[in-house]
């Protein structure tokens, strides 16, 4: 990658640990810092940097060309109303106007598009982070609860087939029976929400959806999903390996570890 690289930042620590990856080699990233999303402290390590309201896509666009990036990143959540009441600048109307669905999907989509339009290729948003990506079997905290083997074979087809279905990417089950299922309100409230009405021994389950753009759509977990989790009282969260990324590994394993949590890694034959 001998190009100059550009990073849209979002919320949480992700876009500092794709910072800290590019900086152990040695390449600087021109910075999109959102107004509202991105930490200040990781706007600043930039080079250069420019701040912009979610919505900017002409700003965006001419930034990084000013800036001689080729190459994009996107890295980080962005608060998902921020999303459905945008204050977008022309461009950004002109792409809007063209879609026949609004929802993260599409709105990350269209961008893309527009990057490469104007000459630029949009790389894995795990580039830089592939360190973190979740490996198989037990990853952190306390051992895998006895019933986790059919916690996952009840619950891994039915949180593929809700992700095909575009509802959400995450489920919580317990012996059998489906506790709750992710919504608008995101993987953190769906395991709070499915932890409560379970009581105990509860399992979360977060997977892809089938050809789900990893350009922009990863999913992760972090500290705070541990304590999301902690709060439901859920006993277990399996993740998909090799395509779930997890922040923040070394407070990840302290929390799963304090809360009694197990982090595992699943990879199924065909779950594609």
């Amino acid at each position: 990658m001998k190009a100059k690289i550009g990073l849209i930042a979002g919320r949480g620590i992700y876009p500092k640990m794709v910072l800290d990856g590019a900086k152990g080699k040695r390449i600087p990233l021109a910075v999109a810092a959102l107004e509202g999303e991105t930490d200040p402290r990781v706007a600043v390590q930039g080079k250069p940097t420019e701040w912009m309201r979610v919505g900017q896509l002409g700003r965006l666009v001419s930034f990084f060309k000013k800036a001689g990036v080729q190459e994009v990143i996107f890295a980080g959540q962005i608060t998902p109303k921020r999303l459905f009441d945008l204050r977008p600048d022309f461009k950004a109307l002109w792409i809007l106007a063209g879609l026949k669905e609004r929802n993260a999907e599409t709105l990350f989509g269209a961008v893309v598009r527009e990057l490469e339009k104007a000459g630029m290729r949009v790389l894995p948003a795990t580039t830089f982070v592939e360190d973190h990506l979740a490996g198989t079997g037990h990853l952190a905290g306390a051992k895998p609860p006895r019933h986790l083997s059919m916690d996952i074979s009840f619950g891994w087809p039915l949180a593929k087939s809700l992700a095909r279905m575009n509802i959400g990417q995450s489920l919580v089950v317990r012996k059998g029976t489906v506790m709750a299922v992710e919504g608008f309100d995101g993987t953190d409230a769906t395991l709070k929400r499915g932890g409560e009405i379970a009581g105990q021994d509860a399992v979360a389950i977060k997977v892809t959806s089938p050809g789900q753009d990893m350009r922009f759509d990863v999913p992760v977990i972090g500290p705070r999903t541990i304590q999301a989790a902690a709060a439901g009282r859920v006993s277990a969260i399996v993740v998909e390996a090799g395509k779930t990324l997890i922040l923040g590994g070394k407070e990840v394993q302290q929390l799963a570890v304090r809360h009694k949590i197990c982090v595992w890694g699943h990879a199924a034959k065909g779950s594609k």
